[in-house]
């Protein structure tokens, strides 16, 4: 037997979740949609499968591959999005088997598929139709000899009802979710988190009766006891952070200090700043989604910025005490220099120390006459230990050009790549810095729009005592791994 996936929805009633990928590729519990089809299809024990893809082809084909990660050979076919199946059926022939297991790879199921073809065994006729209770036909068990019948797959976000050419079945414990709208998808992950959708492999491990945190994610045994709460991989939970209700982080995510998050889904490469509280809603990159309005909005927007006067004279009283500080580091650092040399030369014997050019806080104007901070060249050791890499940066804290705390220090380019959008620009509150949250906090490999997330966060909230807990986390943080272990 042979499954014949359809994952060529144009996600039209998706968006805006839809707009840099495939409804397909959504993720539930951490995973993609179409990865819980596959697991579900290989329990079933089936070991190949023609998927029908459409919109982000080859995001989607570059996501699965040939399939081996699941112990299946993968073919795929290319529609014009929402196509009639029976003409999917018909345009590939050559490529099908007698007998297909025909569904949707852009729908949520749990349903355990070895139980509807079980219980399609005992009925006879070309095709038979599984279905959860009080929900749409969403399996097709198509035999040799069938010639039709898979209209009821054709995706549409209100599904007409018919009377079925063939007999239906009802799957015992069955559930679906046919994610049409951005409130079912909300929807389809807090039940999956709860349990409520039998038969998905849930990744990571369940550390606490609520809690179920996926590998190399860092979260508190005090972090969240007061909802139910999925967290993926790669994660990292401030302790003070607070959960309620359910709750679903999908990879990659940074949740700070004290951020309240109830019933919501926060998708991948995101990060909850400090305070901020989020309640029924679906996260994405810089975008919220409420989910019982619609509305979409900047998570900019969601938090007071800091008075600019307090910003602008903290700055100035600050300048000359960050340098005299400047100076004492660079002393007390210089027993690290020739370990640094060492560490440099073993890495990149033929160059061990390289200039690099960065935004530093000093003010120029350009020939249009427009006030912009100006770049200064810094030094940069070849080694992969952070703590070692940066330390020529202390040069530019005595220089006046970087500040002690602050947001990350960007390079002109990346400045021009990353700072388009007027939510962008508010990082420019702050001065640059050689430590500061997104420095301590995120891992070095985060999204660059998920740093300059957590940067934004820091120039609308920033104060003197702020300030002084990055200092000591930071002092802190040189007697850790991260500061002398790559990546």
């Amino acid at each position: 037997m042979q499954a014949l996936i359809f994952a060529d929805r144009l996600g039209r009633e998706l968006e805006p979740l839809t707009d840099r990928t495939c409804a397909a590729l959504l993720p539930v519990l951490g995973k993609s949609v179409l990865e819980h089809t596959l697991e579900a299809l290989g329990a079933a024990g089936l070991s190949e499968a023609v998927v029908a893809v459409s919109p982000f082809a080859d995001e989607l084909r570059l996501a699965l591959g040939d399939g081996g990660r699941w112990e299946m050979r993968l073919h795929y076919v290319l529609t014009c999005g929402e196509e009639d199946p029976d003409a999917v059926v018909e345009n590939c022939q050559s490529q099908l088997a007698d007998e297909l297991l025909a569904l949707r790879g852009d729908v949520l199921h749990g349903a355990a598929l070895n139980e509807f073809l079980r219980l399609a065994a005992e009925v006879s006729g070309p095709v038979v139709y599984g279905r959860a209770a009080n929900a749409p036909v969403s399996l097709c068990l198509h035999r040799a000899g069938g010639r039709g019948g898979l209209e009821p797959l054709r995706w549409s976000a209100e599904p007409v009802e018919m009377p079925p050419t063939w007999p239906v079945v009802e799957v015992p414990g069955a559930a679906l979710n046919r994610l049409e709208s951005p409130s079912a998808y909300h929807r389809a992950n807090l039940d999956a988190a709860a349990g409520r959708f039998p038969g998905l492999i849930v990744p990571g491990q369940q550390v606490a009766p609520r809690l179920t945190v996926g590998p190399r994610s860092r979260v508190s045994p005090r972090g969240p006891e007061q909802g139910v709460v999925f967290v993926g991989e790669n994660c990292r939970v401030e302790a003070s952070a607070e959960f309620y209700g359910e709750v679903v982080i999908a990879n990659r995510v940074t949740v700070d200090r004290h951020a309240i998050l109830r019933d919501s889904v926060v998708l991948s490469d995101a990060y909850i700043g400090e305070r901020l509280e989020v309640r029924n809603a679906i996260i994405q990159g810089n975008r919220l989604i409420q989910v019982d309005t619609g509305a979409v909005r900047s998570m900019i927007e969601t938090f007071t910025p800091t008075s600019q006067h307090e910003t602008v004279l903290g700055d100035v009283l600050a300048a000359p005490f960050d340098r005299l500080w400047g100076l004492l580091l660079l002393l007390l650092s210089l027993p690290l220099w020739p370990l640094a040399l060492v560490a440099a030369l073993v890495e990149n014997f033929d160059d061990p120390l390289r200039e690099t050019r960065l935004r530093g806080n000093r003010l120029e104007f350009d020939e249009f006459g427009v006030r912009r901070r100006r770049a200064f060249v810094t030094m940069q050791w070849m080694t992969s230990i952070p703590l070692l890499r940066h330390l020529p940066r202390l040069l530019a804290v005595v220089s006046g050009d970087l500040r002690l705390v602050g947001a990350e220090p960007l390079t002109p380019e990346q400045a021009t790549d990353s700072q388009r959008e007027e939510w962008e620009r508010l990082a420019d509150r702050a001065p640059a810095g050689l430590i500061g949250p997104t420095q301590l906090i995120l891992p070095a490999g985060a999204p660059r729009e998920t740093r300059l997330m957590s940067d934004v966060f820091y120039a609308c909230q920033r104060g003197a005592g702020k300030n002084l807990r990055y200092l000591l986390q930071g002092a802190g943080a040189l007697f850790t791994p991260r500061a002398w272990w790559p990546g």
